[in-house]
């Protein structure tokens, strides 16, 4: 009788082959590939989005800045439009007393005691008669200034000098430097009279910005409590700004018919009236963008491709030529139209 065989049998060595190795290891190759390639793609749309969402964000902050203040144009207090205002002189008039100080012409001729022009502006040019920050423009940029009274009321004690004020009632209204000066009869306590400060601001767009040299930046010249001039930083990354004037040519309707250059402006009939502005605004980002490029083409304004092209605005010749950048910035260019309340000296 065979007995059974009890042996026991040899068992398979235990592990992987090398084939299943190098399978395991090209599968996890590719799966931290592709988890790299998603992490890669992931931060380069969030640096995307972010700097678009910046771009955004400042071109709100510029308008939150710029239409408050162009729609209070022309606004002094009690008194309805700036004719009659004593004290106020024309840019075509002789140079204005010591009342005004370094005010008066710092940036040209009564430039900041010309009550009666409002608005003004300059057109692919910095014309201003005082010297930009840095004294570097962008110059074929647009310049505006806006001329009017502090929307608050200011309180000041009797005999207080410096900035330039506002005194007003429902009649007559005095440009002075010391509430004492304009006498009880043209500035008399509230309610009856107000006093408000003199607000003149010059926009302009600068090639640097206060920390960086090469940041196009929104500058603006500002009346200080000297009173004269000084240049205050708006925001970096503000490359062009374009400006036109709607123009209500019988000064009646508050309705404009037209849109015009502001030098055209200077122009019109002594019945016309500019009733709103229309501002475009180009912003950049601070930083070039690896692996993109600025392939369009932006015409707004006077910018256009019937005049040519132009891959820089500080380039001779550059005015009215439409903007094609092709470097690695990224851009927005934004619009805004805005109606002055103050138009018809109401």
């Amino acid at each position: 009788m065979t007995q059974p065989n009890h042996a026991p049998r040899a068992r398979r060595a235990g592990g992987m082959t090398l084939i299943e190795v190098m399978v395991a290891l090209t599968l996890a190759g590719l799966m931290i590939a592709g988890a790299v390639q998603v992490y890669a793609d992931s931060s380069k749309s969030y640096a995307v989005h972010e700097t678009a969402a910046r771009l955004e964000e400042n071109a709100r902050y510029v308008f939150s800045v710029l239409e408050p203040d162009i729609r209070m144009a022309s606004y002094w207090g009690y008194m309805k439009g700036s004719i009659g205002i004593t004290g106020a002189s024309a840019q075509t008039a002789a140079a204005a007393g010591a009342l005004a100080g370094a005010a008066a012409t710092a940036c040209g001729n009564n430039y900041g005691v010309d009550l009666t022009t409002t608005l003004e502006g300059s057109n692919n040019a910095y014309t201003l008669g005082c010297q930009a920050y840095n004294n570097r423009p962008m110059p074929t940029a647009d310049t505006l200034t806006v001329r009017r009274a502090s929307f608050l009321p200011t309180t000041v004690a009797a005999g207080t000098g410096g900035p330039l004020r506002i005194c007003s009632t429902r009649l007559t209204a005095a440009l002075v430097n010391n509430v004492t000066t304009a006498g009880t009869a043209t500035c008399p306590a509230a309610p009856t009279g107000q006093v408000n400060d003199l607000v003149v601001h010059a926009y302009y767009v600068d090639q640097d910005s206060t920390t960086t040299r090469g940041l196009p930046t929104l500058f603006r010249k500002s009346v200080n409590a000297t009173p004269t001039f000084v240049d205050e930083e708006i925001l970096p990354g503000v490359e062009d700004i374009q400006v036109q004037f709607g123009i209500d040519p019988t000064g009646t309707s508050g309705i404009a018919t037209q849109y015009i250059n502001p030098l055209a402006a200077a122009g019109l009939p002594a019945a016309a009236q500019i009733v709103s502005v229309r501002i475009w605004v180009l912003l950049r980002s601070d930083q070039i963008e690896t692996g993109f490029t600025d392939n369009l083409t932006y015409q707004y304004a006077d910018r256009s491709t019937a005049n040519g092209t132009t891959a820089s605005l500080t380039s001779g010749g550059a005015a009215t030529k439409a903007y094609a950048p092709g470097d690695n910035y990224r851009r927005l260019l934004v619009s805004r139209t805005v109606m002055i309340r103050n138009s018809l000296g109401t």
